[in-house]
């Protein structure tokens, strides 16, 4: 059993288009007609160059092995270049490949992947929502508004979550971290306060950052909110000082999670040698496949750290974030982006359950997903723009920030 052919699928999710723009789904097919899915979640480039990675790294690095040796061609596609380093781009490609391999091997033993990471360790798994407006209601408001999104959490809580992610905390710039404005504190502050109200003790809140701030403006946004009492803090400094994170988890009383935007094990490493972080968030369409993250889980047992797989992407990568989560013994909980009939559903034929809350890891071979050619066929992506964008206006201090989350309706 070899690898053979490979076949690229940039899927454009309908709008409002919770994921992101569009989603990259590699599927390799081996010489004796096993196929297998993958997801990559890397955007430092357009998809059209990001497909021309992908076919790259597959013919350099994995044409004509055999699918089981995912440590071999992990060490050649870290090392390629003379690299030996984390590279998203690359990385990033190599893990929705690596994804892929997993599919196969899984299908060629008729097991389920989680089955060959160490068996079930997890007969289902906590998931946690981001508050969305309900279908049809979209407005910009919602974003900044603490009464809407106390009426959305307890919308998901009464579907059966018991965690719910927000982020009111302003706009994410290119400029690097900054010091939150004021009515940025304030709003944050009254996100929690108000959705704390609303659930009660049935979920835990979730304060969502994406690298907004620098040290000093993280530890005042977390003051703020430390007394409504989230279960993390995520990402509230830039990824690219790795020692950063430490001196925020020092001054604050929240767990800072982080790791949407780390790839490898040694990104990770570096965070829990230092005490940057007590939740780890690996993208597994990142941070280097399904092998990979489950070394990030072993590393991050060894601190008593957990892990809550990260997802703003496709159905194929939640799917390798329930069979990693299923087989470890420190998952704290999986992100879900969308239950019942919606796309992420409707792509993967409603193929992995989720009730009240909580995903049941599929028993089908390999990830146990029903991929749907045809409807990815009839969604491409052919826009120009990346998955994600940050803002190159700084922030406001003069009016109020409004920041309309991962999908602007001004597009």
């Amino acid at each position: 059993m070899r690898l053979k052919d490979l076949e690229i699928f940039v899927v454009a999710p309908p709008a409002p288009g919770w994921g992101g723009r569009y989603w990259i789904f590699p599927k390799i097919t081996t010489d004796d007609g096993i196929t297998g899915y993958g997801e990559c979640y890397a955007s430092t480039v357009g998809p059209k160059a990001m497909a021309a990675v992908i076919e790259d790294v597959f013919a350099r690095h994995m044409a004509g092995e055999s699918p089981e040796n995912v440590e071999l061609m992990f060490r050649r596609a870290y090392s390629s270049g003379f690299t030996q380093r984390p590279d998203p781009t690359v990385m990033g490609a190599f893990s929705g490949l690596e994804i892929a391999c997993w599919d196969i091997i899984g299908k060629a033993r008729n097991r389920p992947v989680w089955a060959l990471l160490g068996g079930r360790m997890n007969e289902r798994l906590r998931s946690y929502t981001y508050l969305y407006p309900e279908p049809g209601k979209e407005t910009a408001e919602f974003w900044v508004d603490p009464d809407m999104a106390a009426e959305a959490a307890l919308r998901f809580v009464n579907l059966g979550f018991t965690a719910l992610k927000f982020d009111p905390a302003g706009p994410y710039t290119i400029r690097g971290g900054h010091d939150p404005a004021m009515s940025d504190i304030t709003r944050s502050a009254a996100f929690c306060k108000v959705i704390r109200e609303a659930v009660g003790d049935r979920a835990d809140l979730l304060f969502g950052t994406h690298g907004q701030f620098n040290v000093a403006g993280a530890v005042r946004l977390a003051q703020a909110i430390e007394p409504y009492g989230p279960l993390w803090y995520e990402e509230p400094i830039p990824p690219d000082n790795l020692l950063d994170f430490a001196e925020v988890q020092k001054a604050v009383r929240i767990p800072v999670a982080t790791g949407e935007r780390f790839t490898t094990k040694a990104e990770f490493a570096t965070v829990l040698r230092t005490g940057g972080a007590r939740i780890l968030q690996p993208a597994l369409g990142r941070a280097g496949g399904i092998w990979e993250g489950k070394k990030i889980a072993v590393l991050a047992e060894c601190f008593t750290a957990q892990l809550a797989p990260h997802l703003y992407a496709g159905p194929v990568e939640w799917a390798a974030n329930i069979h990693v989560g299923t087989s470890i013994p420190n998952l704290l909980m999986v992100e879900t982006i969308e239950t019942g009939g919606a796309f992420h559903m409707k792509l993967i034929r409603n193929s992995i359950r989720w009730e009240e809350g909580y995903v049941i890891p599929p028993e089908g071979p390999g990830l146990g997903i029903d991929f749907d050619e045809e409807l990815a066929r009839a969604h491409p992506y052919t826009g120009a723009r990346l998955h994600l964008e940050m803002q190159e206006a700084p922030c406001d201090y003069s009016r109020p920030n409004r920041f309309e989350g991962g999908a602007p309706s001004s597009e």
